[in-house]
């Protein structure tokens, strides 16, 4: 089969498989979460180079197997449904060492990509999560987790292990201190650095205005 051909038929099922797979996931990792990333991913590829199609089938991938959505299965949906696509064994290695290397571990914990497939895939997931969407999200996650919206006498943690802040059960506003309004300072290309510029000024305003009403001040 010619390369392009299988390309585009990999791509096409995935996308399949994954908006049937989290087209009812109310958290914020749903399937429109996972279209955004790839979007990004792509717009990002354009001035940062890399492999599209690696980059493409990461970014669609990267949330199957996320802790926080597969209550700690150690199935691999992944690596089942690369191998059903019959993927050679360095383009699938590829894509796991991406999705690997993706996620936010913790304030303290750094978070390297070792490609410039895994850095423009981390940067699009990162980008998703601040600004406008990064907000409505932050706020559908903590809602789906039953967490408060804010706790003055709880304060934000800089988590220095991957466990540690997976255990974290903190109100919703912590994760702004804790991820959210770090992000901008950890991205890896120039393109995302540029795209985050406005998304963070907005969670600042955000922020502002959030305690004013806290306090009665506006």
């Amino acid at each position: 089969m010619n390369t392009n051909i299988r390309y585009n038929y990999i791509l096409k099922a995935t996308r399949q498989y994954i908006k049937n797979h989290f087209e009812a996931e109310g958290s914020g990792h749903d399937w429109w979460h996972i279209y955004r990333v790839k979007n990004l991913a792509l717009k990002i590829a354009q001035t940062e180079d890399g492999d599209s199609f690696i980059i493409e089938l990461a970014a669609l991938l990267h949330d199957l197997d996320d802790w926080k959505l597969n209550g700690g299965s150690e199935e691999s949906l992944t690596s089942v449904w690369l191998m059903k696509m019959d993927l050679p064994d360095e383009e699938t290695q590829k894509v796991l060492q991406i999705i690997h290397e993706v996620s936010y571990k913790g304030a303290g914990v750094a978070t390297p990509a070792s490609s410039i497939e895994a850095k423009i895939v981390q940067d699009a997931d990162r980008l998703d999560a601040i600004g406008a969407i990064g907000i409505a999200r932050t706020f559908a996650y903590g809602g789906n987790k039953n967490r408060l919206i804010y706790d003055p006498a709880v304060q934000p943690e800089m988590h220095t292990s991957f466990d540690e802040y997976k255990k974290t059960t903190a109100p919703t506003i912590n994760h702004f201190y804790e991820k959210l309004l770090l992000l901008k300072d950890r991205l890896n290309t120039k393109t995302a650095v540029q795209i985050a510029q406005a998304r963070h000024q907005f969670m600042e305003d955000f922020l502002e205005q959030f305690f004013k009403e806290w306090e009665i001040k506006n």
